[in-house]
């Protein structure tokens, strides 16, 4: 029975003293942090490079960018203390983040962001500079392979006896019908559009149609809501 309970104590003091209470000497911390901030950089340069939304959001870039770090120095903090990991794992479990998230690749930056960051503090530095780099360049090749063409809404507002031109002029766009509302003698069409850059000349044409009230033009990201 005796010998049962020093081996408890002695698997126990060896616990404490292994895994209780580590120490980061200030190299690798400051490497962790760098490291870090560099891979939290080229996020931000990827991001604002391959965003193709409706409004690029500064703010939310440099949020990557800080998020790295801060996952970074999470990371470092909890490998040095068993019990500081146990108990950072119930303090997150009852954070909530409730901003919404429109575009879904805004999500994929995110996870970037935070697994650059995990790595990092775990002190796998070229881990994170080979994923920052394959990963920044599978998303560069993604965003021009699925760009070559823009997404537009076009809005035009319209009589009865313009309904027949303005089918004919837009039957040579790729567009979608997404909404068509009639008010006493007035139309309001929504389509979708797929154009070129710059390939707006159809516009002028639409304009010239006698019952054409205005037409309007705006880049969007895929979501619509009625």
């Amino acid at each position: 029975m005796n010998e049962t309970t020093n081996f408890n104590d002695i698997l126990k003091k060896s616990f404490l003293n292994d895994f209780m209470f580590g120490n980061l000497s200030v190299i690798d911390i400051l490497l962790g942090l760098l490291t870090a901030f560099i891979a939290g950089a080229l996020i931000y340069i990827v991001y604002k490079y391959t965003y193709r939304g409706v409004l690029y959001s500064p703010s939310f870039n440099a949020t990557l960018l800080v998020m790295t770090m801060i996952t970074c120095l999470v990371i470092m903090t909890i490998s040095t203390n068993v019990v500081l990991s146990l108990g950072m794992v119930g303090a997150l479990s009852i954070v909530r983040f409730r901003t919404a998230i429109k575009d879904p690749m805004d999500v994929v930056f995110m996870f970037w962001a935070i697994a650059a960051g995990i790595s990092s503090g775990a002190g796998l530095y070229f881990l994170t500079f080979i994923g920052a780099g394959v990963i920044g360049s599978v998303l560069i090749v993604l965003s021009r392979k699925k760009h070559t063409d823009t997404l537009y809404l076009l809005v035009i507002h319209y009589t009865e006896e313009a309904a027949d031109e303005v089918r004919k002029e837009l039957q040579n766009l790729d567009h979608t019908l997404k909404s068509k509302i009639v008010r006493k003698n007035v139309i309001e069409q929504t389509s979708e559009v797929r154009l070129k850059i710059d390939n707006t000349a159809f516009m002028s044409r639409l304009n010239e149609i006698e019952g054409i009230r205005d037409v309007s033009l705006v880049q969007y990201n895929g979501d619509y809501a009625v």
